[in-house]
C-alpha cells in the first residue's frame, strides 16, 4: 500500500485519539529493540467506556456487532500507544501480534468475528504490514467492566 500511514488515516476519516491513561501502575506502551509492545487497550472514548458488560446474544448482553467496532476503538488506541513511543506511525515495518480479550456469556463462542474489528482496522491502516497473528479469548470479566480488550506488538524500523 502506498502512502503514509497519516494519509491513510485522513483517507479513512480515522483520528489517532490521545494515549489512554493507564488504569494502574503500568505504561501503555514500551520498546524493547525493534519491537513495540502495549499494554491491553481498552476501547476508552475521551476517558470513558461508551457501554460495558459481556458480549452475547440475548437481552442485556452486547450485540457482537457492536463489541466488533469496540474492538476496532480498542485497537486504535494501541495504534496511539505505538505512536507515542516511536513517533511516525510510517515506522511500523509490521504488526507482529495481536491479543483480544472478549468479555463473554458463557453461550457465546464468537470471538473471533469480534476481534475482527481489530483486525481489519489494522488492514485498513497498514495494508501488507498489517497482517499478523492472533489470539482471541474469551473471559468472565475485563477491567472497568469492558466488553473487549486489545493488546499489539509491532516491529518498526530505527
Amino acid at each position: 500500500m502506498s502512502g503514509s500511514v497519516a494519509t491513510r488515516l485522513v483517507q479513512l476519516g480515522i483520528e489517532l485519539p490521545p494515549v489512554a491513561a493507564p488504569l494502574a501502575n503500568y505504561v501503555p506502551a514500551i520498546r524493547s529493540g525493534d519491537f513495540v509492545w502495549t499494554a491491553g487497550q481498552l476501547p476508552m472514548v475521551d476517558g470513558k467506556l461508551p457501554v460495558t458488560g459481556k458480549v452475547g446474544h440475548g437481552e442485556g448482553l452486547i450485540d457482537p456487532e457492536l463489541a466488533y467496532d469496540l474492538a476496532r476503538i480498542a485497537a486504535l488506541n494501541a495504534i496511539s500507544a505505538i505512536a507515542a513511543q516511536v513517533g511516525s506511525l510510517d515506522r511500523i515495518e509490521q504488526i507482529v501480534k495481536v491479543v483480544g480479550y472478549v468479555a463473554s456469556d458463557p453461550a457465546f463462542s464468537g470471538q473471533p468475528a469480534v476481534l475482527n474489528g481489530a483486525s481489519e482496522l489494522l488492514g485498513q491502516i497498514f495494508g501488507d504490514e498489517g497482517a499478523h497473528a492472533r489470539s482471541a479469548v474469551g473471559v468472565a470479566v475485563l477491567p472497568l467492566d469492558a466488553p473487549v480488550e486489545v493488546e499489539l506488538v509491532a516491529r518498526v524500523g530505527r
